[in-house]
Protein backbone atom coordinates (compact mmCIF):
# COMPACT_ATOMS: atom_id res chain seq x y z
CA UNK A 1 0.00 0.00 0.00
CA UNK A 2 1.42 3.34 -1.04
CA UNK A 3 1.14 6.15 1.44
CA UNK A 4 0.71 9.72 0.28
CA UNK A 5 2.72 12.32 2.12
CA UNK A 6 1.92 16.02 2.07
CA UNK A 7 5.06 18.12 1.98
CA UNK A 8 4.68 21.64 3.32
CA UNK A 9 7.49 24.17 3.28
CA UNK A 10 8.29 25.94 6.52
CA UNK A 11 8.03 29.38 4.93
CA UNK A 12 4.56 28.53 3.62
CA UNK A 13 3.45 27.63 7.14
CA UNK A 14 4.85 30.90 8.36
CA UNK A 15 3.10 32.74 5.56
CA UNK A 16 -0.24 31.23 6.50
CA UNK A 17 0.37 32.10 10.14
CA UNK A 18 1.21 35.68 9.23
CA UNK A 19 -1.94 35.85 7.14
CA UNK A 20 -4.06 34.75 10.11
CA UNK A 21 -2.53 37.38 12.39
CA UNK A 22 -2.88 40.15 9.79
CA UNK A 23 -6.47 39.13 9.00
CA UNK A 24 -7.33 39.07 12.72
CA UNK A 25 -6.20 42.66 13.22
CA UNK A 26 -7.57 43.91 9.89
CA UNK A 27 -11.06 42.53 10.51
CA UNK A 28 -11.28 43.87 14.06
CA UNK A 29 -9.95 47.29 13.12
CA UNK A 30 -12.47 47.56 10.28
CA UNK A 31 -15.27 46.41 12.58
CA UNK A 32 -14.26 48.92 15.24
CA UNK A 33 -13.65 46.17 17.79
CA UNK A 34 -10.05 47.36 18.12
CA UNK A 35 -8.96 50.98 18.27
CA UNK A 36 -5.63 52.79 18.68
CA UNK A 37 -4.55 52.49 22.30
CA UNK A 38 -6.20 49.10 22.87
CA UNK A 39 -4.04 46.26 24.21
CA UNK A 40 -4.17 42.81 22.61
CA UNK A 41 -4.77 39.73 24.74
CA UNK A 42 -1.59 37.91 25.93
CA UNK A 43 0.47 36.16 23.23
CA UNK A 44 -0.25 32.67 24.56
CA UNK A 45 -4.02 33.22 24.38
CA UNK A 46 -3.87 34.97 21.00
CA UNK A 47 -1.72 32.23 19.45
CA UNK A 48 -4.16 29.57 20.67
CA UNK A 49 -7.16 31.56 19.41
CA UNK A 50 -5.62 31.97 15.94
CA UNK A 51 -4.19 28.45 15.76
CA UNK A 52 -0.60 29.56 15.16
CA UNK A 53 2.61 28.94 17.05
CA UNK A 54 3.91 31.59 19.41
CA UNK A 55 7.14 32.09 17.37
CA UNK A 56 5.05 32.75 14.24
CA UNK A 57 2.79 35.12 16.18
CA UNK A 58 5.80 37.03 17.51
CA UNK A 59 7.33 37.38 14.03
CA UNK A 60 4.01 38.61 12.65
CA UNK A 61 3.68 41.16 15.45
CA UNK A 62 7.25 42.35 14.83
CA UNK A 63 6.38 42.85 11.16
CA UNK A 64 3.32 44.84 12.19
CA UNK A 65 5.47 47.06 14.43
CA UNK A 66 7.54 48.00 11.36
CA UNK A 67 4.33 49.07 9.63
CA UNK A 68 3.40 51.10 12.70
CA UNK A 69 0.20 49.12 13.29
CA UNK A 70 1.13 47.83 16.74
CA UNK A 71 3.74 48.60 19.39
CA UNK A 72 5.25 45.94 21.65
CA UNK A 73 5.99 47.33 25.11
CA UNK A 74 7.95 45.48 27.77
CA UNK A 75 5.80 44.41 30.73
CA UNK A 76 2.75 45.92 29.06
CA UNK A 77 2.00 43.87 25.94
CA UNK A 78 1.05 44.65 22.35
CA UNK A 79 -0.71 47.99 21.85
CA UNK A 80 -2.67 48.95 18.74
CA UNK A 81 -1.39 52.16 17.14
CA UNK A 82 -2.57 54.56 14.49
CA UNK A 83 -0.27 53.77 11.51
CA UNK A 84 2.12 56.44 10.27
CA UNK A 85 1.34 57.25 6.61
CA UNK A 86 5.06 57.80 5.89
CA UNK A 87 5.55 54.03 6.11
CA UNK A 88 3.04 53.54 3.30
CA UNK A 89 4.81 56.25 1.32
CA UNK A 90 8.15 54.41 1.61
CA UNK A 91 6.58 51.04 0.76
CA UNK A 92 4.78 52.50 -2.25
CA UNK A 93 7.98 54.10 -3.55
CA UNK A 94 10.08 50.94 -3.16
CA UNK A 95 7.36 48.71 -4.61
CA UNK A 96 7.08 50.75 -7.83
CA UNK A 97 10.62 52.09 -8.20
CA UNK A 98 11.64 49.36 -10.66
CA UNK A 99 8.92 50.22 -13.19
CA UNK A 100 10.06 52.05 -16.32
CA UNK A 101 6.64 53.69 -16.78
CA UNK A 102 6.32 54.67 -13.13
CA UNK A 103 5.97 58.42 -13.65
CA UNK A 104 3.23 58.20 -16.28
CA UNK A 105 1.28 55.77 -14.12
CA UNK A 106 1.64 57.95 -11.02
CA UNK A 107 0.55 61.06 -12.93
CA UNK A 108 -2.63 59.29 -14.01
CA UNK A 109 -3.36 58.26 -10.43
CA UNK A 110 -2.63 61.81 -9.34
CA UNK A 111 -5.12 63.21 -11.85
CA UNK A 112 -7.81 60.84 -10.59
CA UNK A 113 -7.26 61.74 -6.92
CA UNK A 114 -6.89 65.50 -7.46
CA UNK A 115 -9.86 65.87 -9.80
CA UNK A 116 -12.17 64.17 -7.32
CA UNK A 117 -10.58 66.22 -4.54
CA UNK A 118 -11.14 69.54 -6.28
CA UNK A 119 -14.80 68.70 -6.91
CA UNK A 120 -15.23 68.14 -3.18
CA UNK A 121 -13.08 71.16 -2.33
CA UNK A 122 -15.35 73.41 -4.41
CA UNK A 123 -18.22 72.37 -2.12
CA UNK A 124 -16.44 71.94 1.21
CA UNK A 125 -13.37 74.21 1.35
CA UNK A 126 -13.18 76.12 4.63
CA UNK A 127 -11.63 79.52 5.20
CA UNK A 128 -8.51 77.76 6.51
CA UNK A 129 -8.33 75.67 3.34
CA UNK A 130 -8.53 78.77 1.14
CA UNK A 131 -5.87 80.51 3.23
CA UNK A 132 -3.60 77.48 2.83
CA UNK A 133 -4.09 77.56 -0.93
CA UNK A 134 -3.41 81.31 -1.06
CA UNK A 135 -0.20 80.86 0.92
CA UNK A 136 0.95 78.20 -1.55
CA UNK A 137 0.10 80.53 -4.44
CA UNK A 138 2.31 83.23 -2.94
CA UNK A 139 5.17 80.76 -2.58
CA UNK A 140 4.75 79.61 -6.19
CA UNK A 141 5.18 83.20 -7.33
CA UNK A 142 8.07 83.91 -4.95
CA UNK A 143 10.01 80.76 -5.96
CA UNK A 144 9.30 80.85 -9.70
CA UNK A 145 13.05 80.93 -10.51
CA UNK A 146 14.07 78.29 -7.95
CA UNK A 147 13.52 74.74 -9.22
CA UNK A 148 13.67 72.99 -5.83
CA UNK A 149 11.71 75.47 -3.72
CA UNK A 150 9.32 76.05 -6.63
CA UNK A 151 8.63 72.33 -6.93
CA UNK A 152 7.85 72.19 -3.20
CA UNK A 153 5.50 75.19 -3.44
CA UNK A 154 3.74 73.57 -6.41
CA UNK A 155 3.35 70.30 -4.49
CA UNK A 156 2.02 72.17 -1.44
CA UNK A 157 -0.65 73.86 -3.58
CA UNK A 158 -1.90 70.60 -5.03
CA UNK A 159 -1.67 68.88 -1.67
CA UNK A 160 -3.80 71.69 -0.23
CA UNK A 161 -6.47 70.90 -2.83
CA UNK A 162 -6.61 67.32 -1.56
CA UNK A 163 -6.75 68.52 2.04
CA UNK A 164 -9.60 70.88 1.15
CA UNK A 165 -11.63 67.92 -0.11
CA UNK A 166 -12.21 66.87 3.49
CA UNK A 167 -11.67 63.22 2.47
CA UNK A 168 -9.24 61.33 4.68
CA UNK A 169 -9.07 58.46 2.17
CA UNK A 170 -8.08 60.74 -0.72
CA UNK A 171 -5.47 62.41 1.50
CA UNK A 172 -3.96 59.06 2.50
CA UNK A 173 -3.81 57.92 -1.13
CA UNK A 174 -2.17 61.19 -2.17
CA UNK A 175 0.32 61.18 0.70
CA UNK A 176 1.33 57.62 -0.18
CA UNK A 177 2.51 58.90 -3.57
CA UNK A 178 4.19 62.05 -2.27
CA UNK A 179 7.82 60.99 -2.81
CA UNK A 180 7.20 60.17 -6.47
CA UNK A 181 4.94 63.20 -6.97
CA UNK A 182 7.76 65.50 -5.84
CA UNK A 183 9.84 64.16 -8.73
CA UNK A 184 7.00 65.05 -11.08
CA UNK A 185 6.93 68.62 -9.77
CA UNK A 186 10.70 68.96 -10.16
CA UNK A 187 10.42 67.72 -13.76
CA UNK A 188 7.74 70.32 -14.44
CA UNK A 189 10.05 73.04 -13.14
CA UNK A 190 12.60 72.10 -15.79
CA UNK A 191 9.87 72.75 -18.37
CA UNK A 192 9.38 76.21 -16.86
CA UNK A 193 12.98 77.08 -17.63
CA UNK A 194 13.02 75.57 -21.11
CA UNK A 195 9.74 77.07 -22.35
CA UNK A 196 9.72 80.18 -20.13
CA UNK A 197 6.39 79.16 -18.57
CA UNK A 198 6.74 81.41 -15.53
CA UNK A 199 3.74 83.61 -16.28
CA UNK A 200 1.62 80.61 -17.26
CA UNK A 201 2.54 78.69 -14.11
CA UNK A 202 1.58 81.54 -11.79
CA UNK A 203 -1.61 82.55 -13.62
CA UNK A 204 -2.86 79.01 -14.18
CA UNK A 205 -2.59 78.11 -10.51
CA UNK A 206 -4.55 81.28 -9.72
CA UNK A 207 -7.17 80.14 -12.22
CA UNK A 208 -7.47 76.79 -10.44
CA UNK A 209 -7.80 78.58 -7.10
CA UNK A 210 -10.57 80.83 -8.48
CA UNK A 211 -12.40 77.75 -9.73
CA UNK A 212 -12.44 76.35 -6.19
CA UNK A 213 -13.71 79.68 -4.85
CA UNK A 214 -16.52 79.59 -7.44
CA UNK A 215 -18.06 76.70 -5.54
CA UNK A 216 -18.96 74.87 -8.76
CA UNK A 217 -17.54 71.30 -8.88
CA UNK A 218 -17.83 71.11 -12.68
CA UNK A 219 -15.86 74.33 -13.21
CA UNK A 220 -13.26 73.26 -10.65
CA UNK A 221 -12.84 69.82 -12.25
CA UNK A 222 -12.52 71.29 -15.73
CA UNK A 223 -9.97 73.91 -14.67
CA UNK A 224 -7.71 71.29 -13.09
CA UNK A 225 -7.94 68.91 -16.06
CA UNK A 226 -6.97 71.80 -18.35
CA UNK A 227 -4.06 72.57 -16.03
CA UNK A 228 -2.79 69.00 -16.32
CA UNK A 229 -3.39 68.89 -20.08
CA UNK A 230 -1.26 71.99 -20.68
CA UNK A 231 1.59 70.51 -18.67
CA UNK A 232 1.31 67.24 -20.62
CA UNK A 233 1.50 69.14 -23.89
CA UNK A 234 4.68 70.92 -22.84
CA UNK A 235 6.24 67.59 -21.83
CA UNK A 236 5.27 66.17 -25.22
CA UNK A 237 6.93 69.11 -26.99
CA UNK A 238 10.06 68.61 -24.89
CA UNK A 239 10.20 64.90 -25.80
CA UNK A 240 9.80 65.71 -29.53
CA UNK A 241 12.48 68.40 -29.38
CA UNK A 242 14.81 66.04 -27.53
CA UNK A 243 14.29 63.39 -30.20
CA UNK A 244 15.08 65.84 -32.96
CA UNK A 245 18.29 66.96 -31.28
CA UNK A 246 19.35 63.37 -30.73
CA UNK A 247 18.89 62.69 -34.44
CA UNK A 248 20.91 65.71 -35.55
CA UNK A 249 24.41 64.74 -36.74
CA UNK A 250 27.37 66.51 -35.10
Amino acid sequence: MTETFEITRVDEQGGKGFEKVFAFLRERLLAGALKPGDRLIPERELAAQLGVSRPILREALRALTVLGIVEIRDRVGTIVRRPDISVLNDFFTFALAHRADLMDDIVQARVAVECQSIRLAAERASVSDLERLQAALRRIEATIDDADLGALADYDFHHAIVQASGSETLRVLYDSMSAVLMRSHVDRRHLVRIFDMRTYLIEDHKRVFDAIVSGDPEIADRSLREHFAIGDEFRRKLAIEGGRRAGTPD
